[in-house]
């Protein structure tokens, strides 16, 4: 019974670390696939923290179509690792190659749409509170978002005044949890045994 004591903080640690890298890793994918401004202290910070590994992986792995596979590479790398641990952790096997691979690009693409879930959230919460506020990290808001306000925008005008286009967004991301994301996890776990 002491193990499990031990093997739960293991977990916790784990999971806490490798999560928290990752959500830098992908962070960063997401302001480079946005072309966000490199010199905000945000891009900065995130630029340094994920820098020794993709310099290296980018030796092996170039970027093509403006996309930077090294980076992609990494996410689902690190995903997988932490997967791995976890299951080894708890259950003491590892999952299947095709399904560790397909579980991972789900938690990754989990997280993606749950960030930017929080993003517009917050945007939405700084508007009504401090509306016109400039610092770094609302200007990196505004760039996450903007992608996929700006489409909604177009489908759904803003009446009155009031601009209804995140909760279309909301919608979709929520759909595409639904639709994508768990029946790519599904899979995974049936390929993973």
């Amino acid at each position: 019974m002491g193990g499990s004591y031990l093997t739960d903080a293991l977990l916790f640690l784990v999971n806490t670390i490798f999560s928290i890298y990752i959500l830098l890793v992908v962070l960063r994918f997401l302001l480079q696939l946005v072309r966000a401004d490199s010199r905000n202290p945000v891009s900065q910070f995130l630029l340094s923290a994920t820098g020794p590994p993709l310099r290296l992986l980018r030796r092996f792995i170039p970027g093509f179509a403006g996309v930077d596979w090294s980076c992609i590479v990494l996410m689902l790398a690190l995903q997988a690792i932490e997967l791995s641990l976890s299951s080894l952790l708890s259950y003491g096997a590892s999952f299947a190659f095709a399904g560790l691979l397909l579980l991972s690009s789900a938690a990754l693409l989990k997280l993606i749409i749950y960030i930017f879930m929080f993003v517009i959230f917050v945007q939405i919460i700084l508007s009504w509170i401090n509306p016109g506020t400039y610092n770094p990290i609302t200007v990196i808001l505004y760039q996450l978002s903007e992608p996929l306000l700006r489409p909604a925008r177009s489908i759904l005008p803003a009446t009155h005044g009031i601009d209804f286009s995140p909760i279309l967004v909301f919608v979709v991301l929520q759909l595409s949890l639904m639709l994508l994301v768990r029946p790519l996890a599904d899979l995974g776990r049936a390929l993973a045994v």
